[in-house]
């Protein structure tokens, strides 16, 4: 039996002094066909431990509907991990931050407008209480007191960021114990007085976050837990990207100098990440400082382990830093596991398409409102949202006003495109009503709930009402778009003639596989939307970039013909995608 215990400011396990050498793998970004190939290039890189958040949304996507298979099978992906001969740390949300949309919390929670999140809320905590009551089982036969690789687990994640409810912290710290989490619990906090002060928890150890000044982060917590192992339990050692944003890289001699000097001060470090993986379908998270921004579909994070797994420089020097710290040569470090193929497919010509506003009533059941209801209202989670109204008419030179839309919205006038409203640039949009009136459809795209901060709370959709001028526009047809299937969609072959109209259609295509391998779908002269491959939603696009391909892993194709559908929002200059054999994150 393991048992991971703090003795005279060091770990120890079954009584031996242990360094916590860790890196951050998230199961749920990786395909499970490829989970072994991540852990073992983690062993292969000299670590001992994996780390992984749990995100509550993906593993109750409908309130009291549990999933714990595919991408959620969490379960087998720790058992996995111990057979592979390496320790975890699980950090069981509810809360997850990690770039995640709503932060791992669950979109329907909102659905109780007065409900208050990460608090001793009694509305809230009795969601929290009954999905670990179905997760908490799941994990202590995983624990290393009973045989397993778990030997850490978190309380909440980096609390002292957002609020200073303690008694909160101490509720989930006892709900793990009374559930028979019985190894060693932690918080995790920025290394600051205030995130220090609100984030820990008198009897649990604290652990710090950081990308740089390591000296300088651990003083600090030197002066609240002076009786602690150092633990810097995310290490940033890359960032994430933000749609219209830069690609982030960090040089990677820098990264091995901070974490050199971690390792000889003899603190325990988590990189955050080892291997970022890819925000599939709809769930990437978004920030909100100055104004709104969304996090692409790549979660590659400029890690020591790329989007589709391959060996980087920072890998190297990551590696080169631990093997001279045991005194080993890197040749003796484990294997690296046989390497996965790419694939440059060519291109692919689409072939038929599905008008989205014309298919409206063949792919949603419309439902009428006197106003705009935001998605939550109407027990919609995610995707996009369609609201419909008469506007009676003549009106000339008015202003449509489109109050707190979350987080994209198309205008269409009798089906005509009139332009875009974004979250990040509300201006209003001048509109003519010709006399007799005319049909307002307005196409909304969520984008990705806040995960981080104050503006968690992220209603999507039309938040509040619509105006013209200062007229609030009532009677609405609402139409909710989820898009958790493609297979009712009504496609027809696409004519050689069609003009260019920037209406949102789908797009669909075939291509055919001999070998299967790794690749990555190119969209030159596609504007913005959505790509799924065989039925599964790989992500967004964007012609704004950073982001200029979609990463495909190979076991998400089939021998033989393979179908691809794409929802484009505006326009294909020509619909042809290419799939190439080599990644482009900007």
């Amino acid at each position: 039996m393991a048992n991971l215990q703090v003795k005279d400011a060091q770990f120890q396990l079954d009584g031996t002094p242990f360094q916590i050498l860790s890196g951050a793998i998230h199961y749920f970004r990786v395909v499970p066909e490829y989970w072994e190939d991540r852990l073992l290039k983690l062993k292969a890189c000299g670590f001992n431990t994996v780390e992984t958040y749990l995100p509550w949304n993906l593993h109750e996507p409908q309130e009291n509907s549990f999933c714990f298979e595919g991408l959620a099978d969490v379960e087998g992906f720790i058992k996995l991990a111990g057979e592979l001969g390496l320790h975890v740390i699980v950090r069981p949300s509810p809360y997850i931050c990690a770039e995640w949309e709503f932060g791992g919390l669950p979109a329907w929670l909102l659905q109780y407008p007065d409900i208050r999140l990460r608090c001793m809320d009694e509305v809230y905590l009795s969601k929290v209480d009954r999905y670990y009551d179905e997760l908490i089982p799941r994990l202590t036969p995983l624990l290393s007191t009973n045989g397993g690789p778990i030997i850490a687990v978190q309380v909440e994640n980096e609390y002292g960021s957002y609020g200073n409810d303690t008694t909160y912290l101490t509720y989930l710290r006892d709900g793990l114990i009374k559930r028979g989490v019985d190894v060693l619990l932690f918080t995790s906090d920025g290394p600051e007085d205030g995130m220090l002060q609100g984030g820990t928890i008198p009897g649990t150890l604290a652990t710090v976050n950081f990308g740089s000044k390591p000296e300088e982060s651990f003083e600090k917590f030197r002066e609240y837990r002076s009786d602690e192992p150092l633990v810097c339990m995310e290490y940033w050692n890359g960032w994430f990207d933000h749609w219209l944003k830069p690609h982030h890289t960090r040089d990677a001699a820098d990264v091995a100098d901070v974490f050199d000097r971690m390792i000889r001060a003899g603190a325990s470090v988590n990189f955050y990440m080892f291997h970022g993986g890819t925000n599939f379908g709809f769930y990437n998270g978004a920030n909100y400082q100055d104004k709104y921004e969304a996090t692409i579909t790549s979660y590659d994070y400029d890690s020591p382990l790329s989007e589709c797994g391959d060996e980087t420089e920072k890998f190297r020097a990551v590696r080169s830093v631990i093997a001279n710290y045991r005194g080993i040569d890197e040749k003796d470090m484990p294997q690296w596991p046989a390497p996965i193929s790419k694939k440059s497919y060519g291109r692919i010509v689409m072939t038929e398409s599905a008008d989205l506003l014309k298919q409206l009533p063949a792919i949603s059941t419309p439902l009428k409102r006197t106003c705009p209801e935001p998605m939550e209202k109407l027990g919609q989670n995610y995707g996009f949202i369609v609201y419909s109204t008469q506007v009676s008419g003549p009106r000339t030179g008015e202003m449509l006003n489109i109050q707190e839309v979350h987080d994209r919205a198309q205008v269409f006038l009798d089906g005509v495109y009139q332009g875009t409203v974004e979250r990040w640039d509300p201006r209003p949009l001048p509109l003519d009503i010709p006399a007799g009136g005319a049909k307002l459809d307005i196409v909304v795209e969520n984008m990705g709930r806040v995960n981080y901060g104050p503006k968690l709370k992220d209603f999507k959709g039309i938040t509040e009402g619509v105006r013209m001028n200062n007229q609030f526009l009532f009677d609405w047809t609402i139409y909710p778009l989820p898009l958790d299937a493609t297979t009712s969609l009504p496609f027809e072959p696409i004519s050689k003639t069609s003009e260019r109209t920037d209406r949102p259609a789908f797009y669909k295509g075939e291509f055919t596989v001999q070998e299967k391998g790794d690749t990555f779908i190119r969209l030159d002269g596609w504007s913005k939307g959505v790509v799924w491959i065989n039925g599964f939603n790989l992500g967004r696009y964007w012609e704004k970039g950073p982001q200029r391909t979609l990463y495909v892993p190979a076991p998400l194709l089939r021998q033989g013909q393979n179908e691809i559908i794409i929802l484009e929002l505006h326009h294909a200059e020509n619909p042809v995608i290419e799939l190439t054999d080599t990644p482009d994150l900007g």
